[in-house]
């Protein structure tokens, strides 16, 4: 298990050019978009398929690294190569642990 997710704002708006209107933007689809990209990649590994589980841990790897959260994008790149070896059966914990990641990350971001 990853240390608890710390939000560096400072660094994140360094490379959005200090534009705090981007930043809210994308905590705000962050925050909105959480349940959708959660059943998302809860859904691909239920269905075994391990293109779509690759390709919704791709997704969650940007999305966390949007963020600077480089422990949560780890996670989701683990999740993302073992589905590109193949494996899926055995990446119930790996996802139930990315879950809880993206939960804890828009919890931040919500107490900002």
């Amino acid at each position: 298990m990853t240390g608890a997710f710390v939000l560096d704002k400072t660094s994140i708006l360094d490379r959005l050019g200090g534009d705090e209107e981007i930043f809210t933007m994308m905590v705000d689809m962050y925050v909105e978009d959480l349940d959708s990209n959660c059943e998302a990649l809860s859904a691909a590994l239920v269905s075994g398929d391990v293109s779509v589980l690759r390709r919704e841990a791709h997704t969650v790897k940007g999305l966390l690294a949007t963020f600077s959260d480089d422990d949560g994008a780890a996670e989701a790149a683990l999740v993302e190569q073992n589905a590109s070896q193949g494996i899926v059966a055995d990446q119930a914990a790996a996802v139930a642990g990315l879950l809880a990641r993206m939960r804890q990350v828009a919890e931040v971001l919500r107490a900002g």
